[in-house]
């Protein structure tokens, strides 16, 4: 969609009698008109619309200098050629109908008036009134036009609207009821939404003079109220699967060795979307919880293992190491088959291909570099936060069925050194 549009800006750059702007529609349907960031400035003055415009625009400047903004606009001019309608009330007071009467009929013919609906064909339909072209392209084709007096005859509009040449606003805004002006643009390539919501609060800190404000609108406004909350979101479910995994485990020190290495082989995700120049958008996020799945049970599955080991009667370093050694098979194939799986999206072309080479290649950087980083980082965790525990609570080992295989081995060996013979019952 990028390139199409990138594509559209550059055939339209040689245009000079128009401003040509052409823009992706938004991700999530309903939510502002365009694929980017929208906000209004706000004059809490209430002063002269000129100088509201002059202030927008040296914003607009500011901000477009930014590397995060690709680019940042308005539509709205302050001299937009128009015409001033003015009825005469006393000629509509001796014609006996009101000036709303003309008005409306003004309106209706010239900007379009909906009148009724209309049921054909199991569907319902809006009726809407209007003059052909011809009928309403220049002022004095209020002539053709009429309006019925009191006394049942027909008068020309022209009898009782006078035009006037102005300049104005074309239209007037008001956000939280002060006056505004709408600005959209979208973030630059290589930036998410976050970075640009970011650098529209630095300039509008250091552009916008006193009495002049800001608000986010559209899906800017619904990120923008919940960035704050996502830290806490994550904090809140960190501390929830902590508890869980102390249930599990029956520490408090063992989790801590599975929740300190998932963050940090997550940093393959972010790597690779660095080295292949992607942004942090939703897709890459959404690969990122799944991969906090994937690799926490990466984790579990060593520190089980070494656990069960070190009840056995092993060292820790002993425990750490087999159960490294044991779980590397199930753990490889676990993870090739995730790469393997993820290729198509990471080098994936054609509509979406961005969203889903966010969503490969974040999944397959951080599968491939996490799990090399678990298979060495959770066994010394493990060694570490198992030391400590051991240091107040003394481990209970149990004898297990390979040591008492073990032991027998070894009184079948010494006998048979001794030219004992040898009485065990083999099972």
């Amino acid at each position: 969609m990028q390139s199409l549009v990138n594509e559209i800006r550059f055939r339209t750059a040689d245009i000079k009698d128009a401003q040509i702007m052409p823009l992706a529609p938004p991700v999530i349907t309903g939510y502002g008109t365009t694929n980017g960031f929208e906000l209004y400035l706000q004059d809490k003055n209430g002063g002269d619309v000129h100088d509201f415009f002059s202030t927008s625009q040296d914003f607009l400047a500011k901000l477009n200098q930014r590397p995060e903004i690709a680019m940042a606009y308005t539509t709205f001019n302050p001299d937009f050629p128009q015409y001033m309608v003015d009825v005469d009330a006393a000629r509509c007071k001796r014609a006996g109908i009101s000036p709303a009467v003309v008005l409306s009929t003004l309106g209706g013919y010239y900007g379009g008036q909906y009148v009724s609906n209309i049921n054909r064909f199991s569907h319902v339909y809006r009726v809407i009134i209007q003059a052909s072209p011809e009928y309403r392209a220049t002022p004095e084709t209020m002539n053709r036009i009429f309006v019925r007096m009191n006394n049942g005859e027909m008068a020309p509009l022209s009898q009782f609207v006078t035009l006037s040449k102005v300049y104005g606003p074309q239209s007037l805004e008001r956000f939280n009821m002060y006056n505004s002006i709408a600005v959209n643009g979208a973030a630059a390539e290589g930036y998410s939404s976050g970075d640009a919501i970011k650098a529209i609060k630095e300039v509008a800190g250091q552009k916008l003079p006193r009495g002049y404000g800001y608000e986010f609108g559209g899906i800017t406004r619904e990120e923008a109220r919940s960035t704050g909350g996502t830290l806490f979101i994550y904090g809140i479910c960190i501390v929830l699967i902590y508890f869980i995994l102390c249930a599990f485990y029956e520490s408090f020190l063992i989790p801590l060795a599975v929740i300190i290495s998932v963050p940090c082989g997550l940093m393959g995700s972010f790597l690779f979307a660095r080295i292949f120049g992607l942004e942090n958008n939703i897709y890459l996020q959404t690969g990122v919880i799944m991969l906090i799945g994937l690799l926490a049970k990466t984790a579990i599955l060593i520190t089980e293992y070494a656990g069960k080991r070190r009840k056995a009667g092993m060292s820790l370093t002993q425990a750490a190491i087999a159960a490294a050694k044991v779980r590397l098979r199930p753990i490889l194939m676990t993870a090739l088959t995730m790469i393997f799986g993820m290729l198509p999206l990471m080098f994936s072309t054609g509509v979406g291909a961005n969203g889903n080479s966010s969503l490969g290649t974040g999944a397959v950087g951080g599968m491939l570099v996490g799990t090399l980083v678990l298979l060495f980082l959770v066994p010394s965790l493990f060694v570490v936060f198992k030391k400590i525990e051991e240091r107040f609570k003394p481990e209970e080992f149990e004898k297990q069925d390979w040591q008492i295989q073990e032991e027998t081995e070894g009184v079948r060996r010494m006998k048979k050194e001794k030219g004992e013979k040898d009485n065990t019952v083999r099972l």
